[in-house]
């Protein structure tokens, strides 16, 4: 891969993040291109980074062999139609991390012939500790799949699904999911408040424990149920206080909010194909 030139097209945290992470894993700045129309951000990176940088998306196109589309979902139509006869004549191959913007629509608006990689990154791939799920088209080759898994996994996990539509259920659990653990946590600390403790230490207590289940539960070959159990002993205060979720219907409202934000998901990729 490091033979390979990579372009952005959007400066973004996610893009940023992603061209820190390529960089940190040995890919040569002077090979990464990004585009953006603010030229303050592109600065930025230029001088923090020492990427190429311009204004105009097809010289970028024009010199890489991996285009990233890393513009916010709303102007992806008007980006991808712009540089659609490049990306026709150079076929290089695209990488979508726009939310909810499906391969019909990238194919619609670039051509049926694009090698496609769609992905689903979240937010933790902005300290390199994301979690990707990527899907490709019929276009995509080994090399192709080897190239885009190799791009995200410079920030954290990436795995493949079989099914685009897979891709709406990874939003739900990974995509929003940080969002999920930080009201978690935001509940917690304002019990804290109310149980007496001042604010930062509620604050670390809360962090540092958040930090620790999440280490343990990536070093460990037992389910959360499992560990749940493990830290649960009978008759004690950490089993009223999981009754007292169960009996709030804590495991139903999770799974509410997951076929939620999924049925949203799938709501949004269809209003982007009326683009």
């Amino acid at each position: 891969m490091k033979t390979k030139k990579i372009g952005f097209i959007g400066g973004g945290n996610m893009a940023s993040s992603l061209i820190k992470g390529l960089i940190a894993s040995g890919q040569a700045a002077h090979s990464i291109w990004v585009s953006d129309i603010n030229s303050e951000v592109l600065s930025a990176l230029t001088g923090s980074l020492g990427v190429n940088s311009t204004a105009n998306n097809d010289e970028l196109v024009n010199a890489v062999d991996v285009v990233v589309l890393a513009v916010k979902p709303q102007g992806l139509a008007d980006v991808a139609k712009s540089i659609a006869p490049l990306v026709q004549e150079k076929q290089p191959l695209i990488v979508s991390i726009a939310a909810g913007i499906s391969q019909l629509s990238l194919q619609r608006w670039l051509g049926s012939d694009v090698a496609i990689v769609r992905c689903m990154p979240n937010t933790p791939a902005l300290v390199l500790t994301g979690a990707t799920a990527l899907h490709a088209n019929n276009q995509v080759t080994i090399e192709h799949k080897d190239l885009a898994e190799n791009i995200l996994r410079a920030v954290g996990l990436a795995l493949w699904v079989d099914q685009e539509s897979e891709l709406d259920a990874v939003t739900a659990v990974s995509g929003s999911g940080p969002a999920y653990y930080f009201l978690l946590m935001e509940a917690m600390e304002k019990a804290a408040l109310e149980l007496g403790l001042s604010e930062q230490t509620a604050r670390l207590l809360v962090q540092q424990t958040a930090f620790g289940a999440a280490k343990i539960a990536l070093e460990s070959d037992e389910s959360p149920a499992q560990l749940r159990r493990r830290v649960t002993s009978p008759g004690g205060t950490t089993q009223r206080a999981i009754e007292t979720f169960e009996n709030g219907g804590f495991s139903e409202l999770v799974a509410k909010a997951l076929h939620a934000a999924r049925d949203r998901s799938i709501e949004m990729s269809k209003q982007a194909e009326t683009l």
